[in-house]
Order: C-alpha cells, then sequence, then structure tokens
C-alpha cells in the first residue's frame, strides 16, 4: 500500500504498521519496529493507542478501506458486462488494486482475521463491500463464484514470483459471469 508523502501521528504509525506487516508478518510485528518504519518514537505508538491490538485493527481497517476504494473505482455502474469482465481481470492481474505488497497484507489480514474477531468482522465487510461493487454486473452466484476468485489468485500472486496468465483469468471471468 503507497505511503503518503509524509504521513504524521496515528496516521504515519498505521502506515509504519501496515509496512512491518507486508515485510515480516503480522506475528514478527512490534511496537518498536512500527515506530522505526514511521519514523516516530516508540511512545508515540503507546501514546495514539491502547495496545499492539488497536494498531493492527486500525491498520488493517485502513487497509480495508483503501483497497475496496480502489477496487469499485475499476468497476463503475455504467460499465457493461464486457467491461466489467475486463475490470474484475484488471483487479486479478494487475497492480491497480493491489501490488505485491498489498497482496502480502491481505493474506496477513486474513490469516489474523481468524485470531481476532474485530479483524474477522473487517475482513467479512471487505468480501461484502466486494459483493457490492459486482453487484451492478453480476448475479448473486456470478458475484460469489467471481469474489472467490479474485480472492484465491490473490493468495496465488502472493505466493508466485509471476502474474497470472491474463487470458486464463479473464476466460475464467467471462465463465463465472454467466453463472
Amino acid at each position: 500500500m503507497p505511503a503518503n508523502p509524509q504521513p504524521e501521528g496515528p496516521t504515519a504509525i498505521l502506515h509504519g504498521a501496515l509496512e512491518v506487516i507486508a515485510a515480516e508478518g503480522v506475528h514478527k510485528t512490534t511496537h518498536r519496529k512500527i515506530a522505526a518504519a514511521a519514523g516516530v518514537s516508540p511512545g508515540l505508538c503507546t501514546y495514539h493507542f491502547a495496545d499492539l491490538q488497536e494498531i493492527l485493527e486500525r491498520a488493517f481497517a485502513l487497509l480495508g478501506d483503501t483497497l475496496a476504494s480502489r477496487y469499485a473505482a475499476l468497476l463503475p455502474e455504467t460499465l457493461d458486462r464486457e467491461g466489467a469482465v475486463e475490470a474484475v481481470t484488471t483487479i486479478i492481474c494487475g497492480p491497480e488494486v493491489a501490488d505485491r505488497g498489498d497482496q502480502q497484507l491481505i493474506y496477513e489480514m486474513y490469516a489474523y482475521a481468524g485470531h481476532d474477531e474485530a479483524v474477522g468482522t473487517m475482513a467479512a465487510e471487505l468480501i461484502a463491500r466486494s459483493y457490492e461493487s459486482l453487484a451492478p454486473h453480476f448475479g448473486e452466484r456470478a458475484r460469489v463464484a467471481i469474489d472467490a476468485l479474485i480472492e484465491g489468485w490473490t493468495i496465488h500472486r502472493t505466493l508466485q514470483s509471476a502474474p497470472p496468465d491474463r487470458a486464463l483469468v479473464r476466460d475464467a471471468v467471462a465463465a463465472l459471469a454467466a453463472l
């Protein structure tokens, strides 16, 4: 997730947290590492946030809002079905919604969601927001299947060095669109 040019205060800390999570994972994220990434003193982390859990939850909320906005921007209601298939293909194959760091963050968020109720709720809300963005273009069954395809390919992109084959992705989205 691209950082703001020079975020300050709590925003800098949240961006720092996302930077550390993307690089090292939730399990290795500490106040000290977040402060170093944010360019602030460790004391500011505890001044602005009750504990590390709150930082993680708010950082993942920031991630979810950012990604949902990017996602929705690629799927305006004015697109026809063909345009929507192309937009979903771009969501899966391109960096417009999620670059490699963002993909790692999504992966970390979903893994952490199993251990933190608030992040689990955020992850479920992110999926619901995805369904809303897909709703003007695809039926209910297609939305569920296409969202699962997007999520699955996001995991694959995190673990593979090359992006997926765009023609294959487009064909898969088009096939699911007919549901």
